[in-house]
């Protein structure tokens, strides 16, 4: 039996003088006494305790995806080409990691943006870095509170309390001694404290370690969030950097073709050379002219999503100062990547946090079906006003056993089991997945390197080739024609180097990311200075 024990033993004034009276007042006393009035010395039955039940939690644990994608890939460009280049480079990114909260307020900027400046901006302003955070932050406070549960409840209560009673309504007849049908008004006040504790619940202990071991995961999914955040803001910045040094290159190509047009008009007045000569120089530079117009928009939109990025204003106001060459590969070797991966990835860390979160879920859930034991007490005082009050106190301590509560237990035991399940095999899943990206970027970085190798070559041919035809145009046995093309030829071989050194440098960074800590590893595999 459940019972507490309310003893009061002084008697408000308000009710001496009923006390004076005859056979009467005696007989009205006894009958309101176990009613009515605040003073009493009785068993009540508490209410029954709520049963914990296990905190069920969402089938997959992949959370991360549904915030956004960071993905580098370099894929083999289809059919015939004239360039040296055999890799198409890309980096796609997708979700919050294409946005950011503004920084320049907190962090002021002075135009000239350089790679170790622009990942660190990043870090502080990207959209998946705050959301990130504020993800854990939540996950934190849900782990908090899961653990109220299980710490003691303070709470302060004041009651003041005027009523009156009707007997005859309450079934009291008395034939006799006539009762009055109306008793009071009465009052009392009360000042008292409770506590509640709960002393032994094996599911909400277990609830409270899901909690906690599922804020730990969004933890690791916050450290993973800064790899994919250096991943995306590394491929944007060499992207603009790269479109920058096309922009040079072209820009060296027009004044070439510009020099050569007005050489051209002076032969063409001295009679030297027809005017189709001249007219294919004057279309020459026009087409130059309007590839560099092309490639200066290329890289002011490059420049605005690199700053929709790090938290700058959205437009193209500030200069790229870093130039990030080609350096080889390091020594690391396919068995040392793995084993680095399996060690470092955030990712990977997340997934088996969340394996055990929905383990400690499945735990609490069979607890359901164990007994728990709580306590429930309160002390305070008791009277007709505050300068009259008595002490009180109850004390009760519940053990509550469960016998069969409808197949609830079996329930959430099924839907905590199937959540185990799913989450057990996304974590087998997301080994084999690194696995596979450690291999893939390691072979992408050997053919990234071998393909700059080959382009550094071709760049050096060209410009002995085009030497070559400068000479043979001033001694007059070469046209303007043949000196065109080799200018255009080592343009095409400046392009295809920059394209091999941006794609060498993406195959580092998704090894970097493969590997994990990229945010740590990627000065070592950049060789930045």
């Amino acid at each position: 039996m459940q019972t507490s024990m309310d003893v009061v033993t002084r008697i408000p004034r308000g009710l001496r003088p009923v006390l004076l009276r005859p056979v009467r007042a005696l007989l009205f006393l006894v009958a309101t006494l176990a009613l009515a009035l605040p003073i009493r010395a009785q068993f009540v039955a508490p209410s029954q305790p709520q049963t914990t039940q296990a905190v069920q939690l969402p089938l997959s644990g992949r959370t991360s995806q549904s915030n956004g994608t960071v993905k580098a890939t370099e894929s083999p460009i289809a059919g015939l080409t004239n360039s040296v280049n055999t890799l198409n480079s890309t980096v796609q990114v997708e979700g919050v990691y294409t946005g950011s909260t503004p920084g320049t307020a907190q962090r002021p900027f002075s135009g000239a943006l350089g790679f170790r400046e622009a990942i660190q901006r990043a870090l502080a302003y990207n959209l998946g870095q705050t959301n990130a955070t504020q993800t854990v932050r939540q996950a934190e406070g849900q782990s908090h509170a899961m653990r109220s549960v299980l710490l003691p409840n303070f709470n302060g209560t004041v009651t003041e309390d005027a009523q009156t009673t009707d007997l005859r309504a309450l079934g009291f007849r008395s034939k006799l001694l006539p009762l009055p049908e109306v008793i009071g008004p009465f009052n009392y006040v009360d000042f008292r404290a409770h506590l509640t504790q709960t002393v032994l619940d094996f599911t909400a202990i277990n609830n409270y370690r899901a909690t906690g071991d599922v804020a730990r995961a969004n933890r690791y999914s916050a450290e993973d969030a800064r790899d994919l955040i250096v991943l995306a803001v590394g491929g944007a910045y060499l992207q603009t950097s790269a479109a920058k040094a096309r922009l040079a290159s072209e820009q060296a190509q027009v004044d070439a073709a510009n020099a050569l047009y007005q050489q051209s008009v002076q032969q063409l007045n001295r009679g030297l050379i027809a005017k189709v000569d001249a007219d294919r120089n004057e279309v020459q530079v026009l087409t130059e002219q309007q590839r560099l117009l092309s490639l200066q928009n290329d890289y002011a939109k490059q420049k605005i999503n690199l700053a929709r990025m790090i938290g700058l204003p959205p437009n193209d106001h500030y200069e790229i100062i870093d130039e990030i060459p080609y350096a080889p590969g390091g020594p690391l070797t396919i068995e040392d990547a793995l084993t680095q991966a399996f060690e470092h990835r955030s990712d990977l860390k997340a997934a088996k946090t969340q394996m055990q979160a929905a383990e400690r879920s499945r735990t609490a859930a069979r607890a359901e079906q164990y007994p728990s034991l709580s306590i429930n007490a309160d002390y305070g005082g008791i009277g007709v006003n505050p300068s009259q009050l008595q002490t009180t106190f109850t004390a009760v301590a519940t053990l509550k056993i469960p016998i069969w509560q409808g197949g609830r237990a079996q329930a959430d035991i099924e839907q905590a089991d199937a959540a185990f399940t799913q989450r057990r095999a996304e974590y087998e899943d997301l080994k084999g997945q690194i696995e596979s990206d450690v291999r893939s970027a390691f072979l992408d970085l050997t053919a990234a390197g071998s393909q700059v190798e080959v382009a550094q070559r071709n760049l050096q041919v060209s410009r002995e080739a085009a030497e070559l035809t400068h000479q043979k145009l001033e001694a007059g046995v070469s046209t303007t024609v043949g000196y065109t093309q080799a200018e255009q030829a080592v343009t095409a071989a400046e392009f295809d180097l920059i394209n091999a050194v941006f794609a060498h440098n993406i195959a580092k960074l998704s090894f970097s990311r493969a590997i994990g800590r990229a945010a740590d590893a990627l000065p070592q595999f950049l060789k930045l200075p």
